[in-house]
């Protein structure tokens, strides 16, 4: 840059001297005028250029962007290469976070694939860790054709799509944690980005997401910690964001045939596309980043606590709640496995390893186990922000 700024000044001095040596006194402020203009014309034509041209260090990632570099390059300020930027940055940096925590060096699993409809993704899993028992992080950047069910779902909240083929942009982030001490919780947090366009040329998009906690063992300081945290994300861009979108997490993560909470909540949100989309990616960037300052501390607190087999059985039956939210309710997962040319395996790694299902069990309300399903069955208010009557 000041390489640049220094050649723009010798361009002008130049000028300058041409007009002195022939004596055109009255054409000099003419020509220090003309050549000014230049000079700053090719400046900006320059500096645009090598901001144009900044590179991107690949090996801050876990494997290749799926879209090619030398594209993403030359189109920064599209928000396709933005998202995919952030989520390829986001899953290396809590890939990483995960893997200091296991006490023999274990690793994720690189799974970069891709997807002969258009795009592809890049999924890491950690099995069998002595601290994480499965742990998958897995992005997604996919375009092509919407579905008819795909459709179908999105007008039945409200999109207004034509009629005719709707092809589609997505690129999204998603993780969920099954650590092997039950006093360990289990955490799921999902960032995506979505755009349609429409027969008549019309482009609609739309940001949603959310991260939630899923702890075995009631411990109200981790609670608050992880909600205030999420908070402080929310707040930086609307003091709104936090209790609206809290409730949509509480009503979202529910098992009707249950009746109970799949945790103790987080945000969520979807069909995010306010007040501009500068500002929807800002928001949803500082929520992904609040993932390892909301969790990790909590893997540092319990990962060395005691239990024996009690515990463990405790931990299995609240993952069969777990498999059972994921495959009969959750969005995300329907939407996947109607995707054409979906990858079901990166698309089921939010099932654990292991899971328990026992008839009619019911623990007692004044155990531990108790505690933890009276909050399941009546979400709280952790961080007491909501108005009293």
């Amino acid at each position: 840059m000041f390489r640049t700024i220094r050649a723009s000044f010798r361009a002008f001095g130049t000028i300058s001297v041409l007009h002195s040596r022939k004596g055109t006194y009255l054409k000099y402020p003419v020509g220090f005028l003309v050549g000014t203009g230049a000079a700053l014309l090719w400046t900006t034509q320059n500096v645009h250029t090598e901001r144009r041209r900044q590179r991107i260090n690949t090996n801050q990632f876990m494997a290749l962007p799926i879209t090619s570099v030398k594209h993403l390059e030359e189109y920064p300020e599209d928000m396709k290469s933005q998202m995919e930027l952030m989520i390829m940055r986001v899953q290396a940096d809590f890939c990483r976070a995960l893997e200091a925590e296991e006490f023999a060096g274990k690793k994720f699993k690189i799974d970069r694939w891709e997807r002969k409809e258009g795009g592809g993704g890049i999924t890491c899993v950690l099995q069998d860790g002595e601290v994480f028992e499965k742990a998958g992080v897995n992005i997604s950047v996919v375009s092509g054709n919407l579905p008819p069910g795909a459709v179908q779902q999105m007008r039945s909240r409200g999109k207004k799509l034509a009629d005719g083929q709707l092809p589609f942009f997505a690129a999204g982030v998603s993780a969920v944690i099954h650590p092997r001490n039950p006093f360990v919780p289990t955490i799921h947090f999902n960032y995506r980005y979505f755009e349609v366009t429409d027969s008549t040329g019309q482009k609609q998009w739309w940001f949603g997401g959310g991260t939630d906690l899923t702890p075995y063992y009631l411990d109200e300081q981790d609670s608050i910690h992880f909600h205030r945290t999420l908070k402080e994300a929310c707040d930086q861009h609307d003091p709104s964001y936090y209790p609206r979108f809290k409730k949509w997490c509480d009503e979202y993560f529910h098992i009707p045939h249950r009746k109970e909470c799949r945790g103790i909540g987080g945000i969520f949100f979807d069909d995010l596309d306010e007040p501009s989309q500068d500002d929807a990616f800002a928001f949803v960037s500082s929520c992904a980043d609040s993932v390892i300052p909301s969790y990790m501390p909590l893997v540092r607190q319990h990962k060395n606590d005691s239990y024996g087999d009690p515990q463990r059985t405790w931990q299995l039956l609240r993952r069969g709640r777990y498999v059972e939210f994921n495959l009969i309710y959750d969005r995300g997962t329907k939407f996947g496995l109607h995707t054409p040319g979906a990858r079901f395996e990166s698309i089921l790694m939010s099932l654990p390893l292991t899971a328990r299902w026992e008839y009619m069990h019911e623990p007692k309300t004044t155990s531990r186990e108790g505690q933890l399903l009276a909050v399941l069955k009546n979400p709280r208010d952790w961080l007491q922000i909501e108005k009293k009557p």
